[in-house]
């Protein structure tokens, strides 16, 4: 909790939080008797509405998750989005965010990196995500739910091989955090022999597929470039892969990533 925080939950007419009783230890922790009302992304229309109101009444309004930032991975995009397309000012507060601090400490690029969040409960849907990704070169960051987390790394296993670099963060900031750097193999190997790292809340960050870019012609990268500013992404990739006879999913993967620069 950042003192720019305090001050603003201390300040406001009123908290929506996810869970108001989680809430509760964290705003007497810091003296905060400001009212509370529940919020998530699940609440009916109704509420959203009474929040819109008071805004537009003047009421300055603090949004708060159990953990973490906001709307990643966490309720609040309905609420932000009906607030944006009414004129409402909305402000952040900037504070812990468990994908952020878990990418800074892992010692894998962080100049580009795509966050994909919570992977699918179920082993056959969590594959075809994570195959979809698998020719991706940016660093790649995940949640995950401690009871899955062993099928998890299994999955990613089958999919990204046993080389692939991963780093798992969990409970970061809190009592029991810890770290662990290896190759997929290897983070299995570990998580599956202590039950401890399969408890609390985790970020699993992973290496992007360096191979994909450097086994490309030297011109795939220039013809892209110019294609995609031209046709959509995949006709752009289509097109490039009949110029340079470099594979086509390849160079729509490289073409997403210059779409995002």
């Amino acid at each position: 909790m950042v003192p720019r925080a305090v001050h603003t939950l201390q300040s406001v007419s009123v908290i929506a939080c996810e869970d108001t009783r989680h809430s509760k230890k964290l705003l007497e922790h810091f003296s905060i008797n400001t009212p509370c009302i529940a919020y998530h992304d699940h609440t009916d229309e109704k509420s959203a509405y009474k929040i819109l109101n008071r805004l537009a009444d003047g009421d300055d309004v603090a949004l708060i998750s159990d953990a973490g930032t906001p709307l990643i991975s966490d309720p609040g995009y309905r609420l932000v989005a009906q607030a944006r397309t009414q004129d409402i000012p909305v402000i952040p507060i900037p504070g812990a965010c468990a994908a952020i601090s878990a990418l800074s400490v892992s010692g894998l690029p962080t100049d580009k990196f795509r966050f994909v969040g919570f992977l699918p409960a179920k082993s056959t849907q969590r594959q075809k995500v994570l195959e979809t990704l698998k020719s991706v070169s940016d660093t790649l960051v995940f949640y995950e739910a401690p009871h899955r987390i062993c099928a998890a790394l299994n999955d990613l296993l089958e999919v990204f091989g046993s080389e692939r670099i991963a780093f798992m963060a969990r409970e970061i900031s809190k009592t029991f955090e810890t770290y662990l750097y290896g190759t997929i193999e290897e983070l299995l190997v570990q998580v599956s022999a202590d039950s401890n790292q399969q408890r609390g809340e985790i970020v699993l960050v992973l290496a992007g597929n360096t191979a994909s870019k450097e086994n490309l012609s030297a011109d795939a990268e220039k013809i892209l470039k110019l294609l995609i500013k031209e046709l959509p992404l995949a006709k752009a990739a289509s097109l490039a892969a009949k110029i340079t006879g470099d594979d086509k999913k390849q160079l729509y993967q490289l073409a997403l990533t210059l779409q995002n620069k």
